[in-house]
């Protein structure tokens, strides 16, 4: 069985993130990364964008959530993104990593990468 992915890399957010009082005061970057299964047969097929995921929408849409949100842990954050695309996307199956620029001294970034999928 092939498993096309459609993915979005770098998709970088401004929000509310993190447990220290001073987080809750600013916005802090946050940056997202996605594989999401979608067979693209279709779409190769017609060369019509009706046919495919739009990883615009997909990305306009996460956008707005992430910027409005205020979450304390990047764990929880994730999760509602994921199932933001589960849940209003004809995807089947994702991988997520949601990256923290930044939040640790000597790293690049820390996060999370979840895998999820329908039911």
């Amino acid at each position: 069985m092939n498993m096309d992915r459609v993915f979005i890399e770098d998709l970088r957010i401004q929000t509310v993130i993190g447990i220290f009082d001073w987080e809750r005061e600013i916005t802090q970057t946050i940056s997202l990364d996605l594989q999401m299964a979608f067979n693209i047969a279709r779409a190769a097929e017609s060369d019509d964008i009706v046919d495919t995921l739009d990883y615009k929408a997909v990305s306009k849409r996460l956008i707005q959530f992430v910027e409005a949100s205020e979450f304390q842990l990047v764990e929880s954050l994730a999760e509602h993104c994921a199932n933001i695309v589960l849940e209003e996307f004809p995807v089947t199956w994702l991988q997520l990593k949601l990256s923290k620029p930044g939040a640790v001294r000597g790293s690049s970034a820390v996060g999370v990468i979840i895998e999820r999928g329908q039911a």
